[in-house]
């Protein structure tokens, strides 16, 4: 569980860093009742985020998991080392692509009468289909033959850790005073300019983290040095 716990989390940060999120709570934060809308929308994103989790979890992955009623651990070990490839891939891409897309403004909100909650859950169930690291973290969940209720909490772990900037500009609103919406700009200013490059950090770090965890764990079940060595760096990433 504990293992799990760490790849949840490291996917989750490494994820939280999404412009079609944190741009339109950049925006909202500087309108009126900014806190209130922020909290609506960051309470959308969460709610429809989780959601679309537990029913893919607890629907088509719960449908492959009674194919496979208890696995092993060297699918569970191999479902971690493909989540972590897939984070690696995602971090060359915007590494390879980053100028370009610091080129690109970040989205721009038109809420059209839309209440905050509202818009979040739209933005975030337009984005869902395309969540292919939160896609990897519900893979490795369900490999794991946790029951249903400890794969639900894994998923909320998971979305705490994607909402961690939004709750972060809440609690800028709520103990900043003054000098919130100043710090608010910088870093809108900052992200327009270089969140390829940290989102990319992330994913490469969190990558790492998990594929490696992966690879110790197939390398763990085998004898001699190597798998000595594998137990050993495994037991130091996970203790």
């Amino acid at each position: 569980m504990l293992r799990l716990i760490g790849l949840v989390v490291s996917i989750g940060i490494a994820d939280s860093l999404n412009p079609s999120t944190i741009a339109p709570a950049l925006y909202l934060s500087t309108g009126e009742g900014a806190r209130h809308s922020l909290i609506e929308f960051t309470t959308g994103v969460f709610v429809v985020y989780f959601l679309g989790g537990a029913i893919i979890a607890l629907g088509p992955g719960q449908l492959l998991l009674s194919l496979i009623p208890h696995p092993g651990p060297h699918v569970r070990y191999l479902l971690e080392v493909v989540a972590g490839v897939a984070m690696l891939a995602g971090a060359a891409f915007l590494w390879g692509y980053r100028d370009r897309l610091a080129r690109r403004d970040l989205p721009e909100v038109n809420p059209g009468g839309k209440s905050s909650a509202v818009l979040g859950a739209t933005i975030t169930a337009v984005e869902l289909p395309t969540a292919f690291p939160y896609f990897a973290a519900i893979a490795a969940i369900v490999g794991s033959g946790l029951d249903p209720v400890r794969q639900l909490v894994l998923l909320v772990m998971f979305n705490i850790c994607f909402v961690l900037p939004l709750l972060a500009i809440i609690a800028t609103l709520t103990f900043a005073g003054a000098d919130a919406e100043r710090m608010i700009a910088s870093v809108r200013a900052r992200l327009e300019a270089n969140w390829p490059e940290i989102l990319a950090v992330l994913a490469l770090l969190a990558g790492l983290f998990v594929t490696v965890l992966g690879a110790t764990g197939l390398a763990s079940v085998g004898h001699g040095h190597f798998g000595t060595l594998a137990r050993r760096v495994r037991s130091f990433l996970h203790p």
